[in-house]
């Protein structure tokens, strides 16, 4: 298993509740890190509400979640506050996570290249080793694998 980086697991995070926590602090058994290109788009606002609609089933079987993109705080917030999640989202605007991660590639719009956040999760558990990545992801379905996966444990 590939386990997170040591700097980055004790690297302080932005919260959308203002709180600056680290990693190993969140994750108290596992944790689902999923990382999205941007607040508020149409692909992101429905993984999330996915994600938001099915907390209480991740939360019954001990797993919770963070959403990460490299938004400003408050957009982040925002985002939030728009759509309920009683989750928080970490705003990466260092790119700390998603360098860990390497959520970042090359991507293109309308003939146009640049570097952004390829959607991604991460299943974690408590030592930082990550279980299980799903990279490239297609939202629809998504978050019903995901909790398959955490129903294994």
């Amino acid at each position: 298993m590939v386990k997170i980086n040591n700097k980055v697991w004790q690297q302080a995070l932005q919260l959308t509740d203002e709180s600056h926590v680290t990693l190993e602090k969140l994750v108290n058994k596992y944790m689902v890190l999923y990382f999205y290109p941007r607040a508020n788009t149409p692909g992101c606002s429905t993984e999330s509400q996915d994600f938001s609609a099915d907390y209480e089933a991740f939360k019954a079987l001990n797993c919770d979640i963070l959403g990460v993109s490299m938004d400003s705080l408050k957009k982040q917030q925002n985002f939030k506050n728009k759509f309920s999640m009683p989750f928080e989202l970490v705003a990466d605007v260092e790119e700390v996570l998603c360098q860990e991660f390497d959520v970042i590639k090359e991507k293109n719009m309308y003939g146009k290249k640049f570097m952004g956040i390829e959607r991604s999760t991460f299943l974690v558990n408590e030592s930082g080793e990550i279980l299980q990545s799903w990279r490239k992801v297609k939202v629809p379905g998504h978050v019903q694998d995901v909790l398959s996966v955490v129903k294994e444990l």
